[in-house]
């Protein structure tokens, strides 16, 4: 873990500074995902991380668990209130909550925005949250929290990211709360996906598992292969005149 740590920090290092920026934004959500990001940004740019928590309509408990962790890692963090914004973007759209995951889907896209202000103001880039697995599966909003400049554990599996959390010494509590995406009351991904993520990695590392796994990740699998390729060009090329 300590040979993961040293490469996923000097990684950092290397493409923040060929990029140009000084330092890291990420979003503190409360959960395991960000704050093992935050900890290995601590570690890279001990002065040039922010930490920027959003509630919108979110469970307190959230807020909470995201003020453990900048305390734990004496992490620079602002704190913006999503809700009014989320709130006037409901009544500008006029809808009348038809389609849970199309109005749930605005947080996440307000959070990006609000890290790209941020990092504007500081010379940062946007540090994305997302793991191998949830990348694998597509369980992240396009534009949302999938709108970042790079993932540092994108490349771990999610048993791998709570193996790295343990490591980094992460508070005990976030690391015992039930991954949530935070998108709407009691939602958890696991619950949402219909698999447990000990299913999930089993089935990305080829190990054997069972049929209804197998059906549930394919069909995660394939139903975001739009999220992980760039927007499609048609191929074909005509003539220009001037």
């Amino acid at each position: 873990m300590e040979d993961l740590t040293l490469y996923l920090v000097n990684w950092l290092k290397d493409k923040i500074s060929n990029a140009g920026a000084k330092g890291g934004v990420l979003g503190i959500s409360g959960g395991i995902d960000s704050a093992v990001v935050a900890a290995l940004m601590k570690r890279a740019y001990p002065d040039g991380t922010l930490g920027v928590i959003m509630p919108c309509h979110s469970n307190p408990k959230d807020i909470e668990y995201g003020h453990l962790l900048t305390n734990a890692l004496d992490l620079e963090f602002v704190e913006t209130d999503l809700s009014p914004v989320f709130d006037t973007m409901l009544v500008s759209l006029m809808t009348k909550n038809e389609n849970n995951i199309a109005i749930a889907n605005i947080k996440p896209r307000l959070r990006m925005t609000t890290l790209y202000y941020y990092a504007s103001l500081k010379n940062y880039l946007v540090i994305g949250t997302g793991n191998r697995s949830e990348i694998l599966t597509g369980y992240y909003t396009k534009y949302g929290d999938g709108g970042v400049d790079m993932e540092p554990i994108g490349g771990l599996y999610k048993c791998q990211v709570y193996q790295l959390a343990k490591h980094l010494n992460i508070p005990e509590a976030i690391i015992q709360r039930a991954p949530s995406a935070g998108l709407w009351e009691h939602q958890t991904d696991e619950e949402e996906m219909g698999i447990s993520y000990r299913e999930l990695d089993k089935y990305l590392c080829k190990q054997d598992t069972s049929e209804r796994v197998v059906d549930i990740a394919d069909k995660l699998i394939a139903k975001s292969k739009h999220k992980r390729e760039m927007p499609p060009i048609p191929e074909k090329e005509f003539p220009v005149t001037f």
